[in-house]
């Protein structure tokens, strides 16, 4: 079991104008990796056009992430963790 998982905090601007801030959760310590799986989760909610760099998409911390997100992080990379202005 990995106990330590990389926190990306990120803000981003969507189409309408509204901040969305969540956190791209990985087992990699990859600020570029990090950008990626932003981008590939921004465009499943159709926000593709967002901006994310490295001024947007920035290491938080390392902690440890419930059974479920650490499955999700195992199978896809990644996970999201939803914080303001996101979609449901």
């Amino acid at each position: 079991m990995i106990v330590n998982f990389h926190v990306f905090d990120t803000y981003v601007k969507a189409k309408d104008g509204h901040t969305m801030h969540f956190d791209v959760v990985t087992d990699k310590n990859d600020p570029e990796k990090a950008i990626v799986f932003a981008k590939e989760w921004l465009k499943s909610i159709g926000e593709e056009s967002a901006i994310v760099t490295t001024n947007e998409c920035k290491f938080c911390h390392t902690q440890s992430v419930p059974e479920d997100m650490e499955i999700e992080i195992m199978t896809d990379g990644y996970s999201i963790s939803k914080m303001e202005g996101c979609p449901n």
